[in-house]
């Protein structure tokens, strides 16, 4: 790998491949994948008692893993009817956190991988087409 941002489609989706076969490679912990601050709904908004929170979604293995609201999670859920090879496998409510953290059982190649990452992102979270996500940590 040698780049670690991309703002449209076909290149995030790219990169997010790129970033699972670097991660089955080096038989790294995980990897993470953050959108870019700057195009988060609402994150132009300064509210310094709560900022909004920049998603993510990590890999690692066979499981992909982010937090969400229970809104977010219903888009999310619709969005596994497109992505048979994934399904939910847990769902986590702490009580020390607003949201919800889930982890989805995903056994594909690298490339369905990095188009649901995309997707997942994207219509878990509100974004726009040519949001910019950024490969973090491998």
């Amino acid at each position: 790998m040698t780049r670690f941002d991309a703002a449209d489609t076909a290149e995030r989706r790219k990169l997010f491949a790129e970033a699972v076969l670097a991660h089955r490679n080096r038989g790294s912990q995980f990897c993470t994948i953050e959108v870019d601050p700057a195009d988060v709904p609402g994150g132009d908004e300064s509210d310094d008692d709560e900022p909004t929170p920049v998603p993510w979604i990590q890999f690692a293995e066979k499981t992909f893993n982010l937090d969400c609201t229970e809104s977010e999670l219903d888009r999310l859920k619709d969005l596994l009817s497109e992505f048979p090879s994934c399904r939910i496998d847990r769902i986590e409510r702490p009580d020390e956190a607003d949201g919800v953290n889930v982890r989805i059982t995903a056994r594909s190649d690298a490339n369905r991988l990095g188009q649901f990452a995309d997707r997942a992102l994207q219509v878990t979270y509100g974004l726009d087409d040519d949001y910019r996500a950024w490969v973090t940590q491998l």
